[in-house]
């Protein structure tokens, strides 16, 4: 069997090899049959060579102090700009690791820092998506030349060929500058032929293909309004859980198999007819959970999806839709969310249904959620939808970017014409010296 013989061979050579100084918790890994699995896989089942990868791993992370590495150990001054973060997922399900290019320029931070935040993010999404493999997005809208540091996605296609087997699904590329073309010639140059394959250019209209609009952020032309924010791994919930029921009417949420974002608020926006809505659920247990969505409405909403199941540590965005002619009575509605733990994540329907009919001796937990509408207000004998304070602020910053964005062409422009002009008074001057020697030439032989 591969993978026995390639844990015999580790085994050996560790053997022979006692000083070795691997870490506890990378040598637990060779016991573990799924992530040998992983780097048979990525060896295309040839176990001397998954032998070999798994040495150089364990090499590679003691080098590098992988272990040590954590949110005490880097530098959360650059975490916190949001330039690499985990959210999302593909439409194969997996979690997207999005770099934010625009706001990385190249050299104006400490390279060795990076590479240990990197690190953080590749070894907890490992963790939290229990192996299960990542996609690399790349978000180039309105980048230039400054923000493009091939050494960064040497660093990143490094990790993924050498250190994290088979953990990539995709590469995305959206929104690349055609400035940008040639570069990237040279990224798909450092690929194995296997991951070319994988590394997808797509723009607003195609990123549909490989992300769905409810898991796409609002600035690609999605539907998630999610905002960067770092929450700390494995971060306990501060208040103290307490059962509550549908009806009960207060802000306290129950429960802590489930971290619900906003944690109490469901604020629905107006999207041209529409009023929509969304929270984000994420599973905070070890095993896997199944979650239902309750209405005190039901004829008045839309939810999808209304149930489901959570493996350990993945997320859920729920969109909600108000029906057709439901817009105006919609006040004082409100969500529930139950879940429970569940033995494996491949149930059936049947299975779920019988689960949960026979749910009376199991821990169920229930948040509330309450919804809050756009605000009506009448200002000069016409109707205004007021949003909330949040809206106001994005719409202001989506203006400063805009201005910010046109300011920087136009001092782009400036820059053009400006070296244009040196250029032409160089020539202009080069030729007037020219023409100045000639006549000067002409004049001395003539007076000889």
């Amino acid at each position: 069997m591969p993978i026995a013989e390639v844990r015999t061979l580790f085994q050996a050579k560790l053997s022979e090899n006692p000083d070795h100084g691997f870490h506890q918790l990378d040598l637990d890994r060779v016991k573990d049959d799924k992530y040998l699995r992983r780097v048979l896989k990525h060896n295309e089942e040839d176990p001397k060579e998954a032998f070999n990868m798994l040495w150089d791993i364990f090499t590679w992370r003691k080098t590098v102090g992988a272990n040590d590495i954590n949110e005490k150990t880097i530098k959360m001054e650059y975490v916190d700009e949001g330039i690499i973060f985990p959210h999302s997922r593909d439409v194969d399900g997996c979690l997207l690791l999005i770099i934010k290019s625009k706001k990385h320029v190249k050299g104006t931070k400490d390279f060795e820092e990076i590479k240990k935040i990197i690190i953080y993010w590749f070894d907890r999404m490992e963790r939290e998506e229990n192996g299960n493999k990542i996609s690399l997005f790349f978000d180039m809208d309105g980048c230039g030349l400054s923000n493009m540091d091939m050494e960064l996605i040497q660093y990143l296609i490094s990790l993924f060929k050498h250190y994290y087997p088979y953990f990539l699904n995709y590469i995305i590329i959206f929104q690349m500058p055609w400035v940008l073309s040639a570069a990237f010639k040279i990224v798909k140059s450092l690929l194995p032929a296997q991951a070319i394959e994988k590394l997808k250019n797509v723009n607003r209209d195609s990123l549909k293909n490989y992300v769905s609009a409810e898991q796409a952020l609002t600035c690609w032309g999605g539907l998630d309004g999610y905002v960067y924010e770092f929450i700390p791994e494995n971060k306990t919930p501060e208040h103290t859980p307490k059962k509550v029921t549908f009806a009960q009417q207060n802000d306290v949420q129950a429960g802590d198999m489930l971290k619900i974002q906003p944690n109490n608020l469901i604020m629905f926006k107006s999207d041209n007819d529409d009023l929509t809505g969304q929270f984000t659920i994420t599973n905070n247990e070890n095993t896997p959970v199944s979650f239902k969505i309750r209405t005190t409405s039901p004829e008045k909403f839309r939810v999808r999806p209304s149930s489901g199941v959570l493996s350990i540590g993945t997320n859920q965005t729920v969109m909600i839709v108000v029906q057709p002619g439901f817009q105006k009575q919609v006040t004082k509605d409100m969500f529930l969310v139950m879940c429970m733990q569940v033995p494996k994540t491949d149930l059936s329907v049947k299975e779920l249904s019988d689960i949960w009919h026979n749910s009376s001796g199991n821990k169920v937990d229930e948040y509330r959620l309450k919804c809050q509408f756009p605000v009506k207000e009448v200002k000069n004998g016409n109707v205004l939808e007021k949003q909330d304070k949040y809206d106001s602020v994005s719409n202001a910053l989506n203006n400063l970017q805009m201005n910010y964005e046109v300011l920087h062409k136009q001092v782009e422009r400036m820059k053009m014409f400006q070296f244009l002009t040196l250029i032409m008074s160089v020539v202009a001057v080069v030729l007037g010296y020219l023409v100045f020697m000639n006549t000067y030439e002409d004049r001395y032989c003539e007076h000889i």
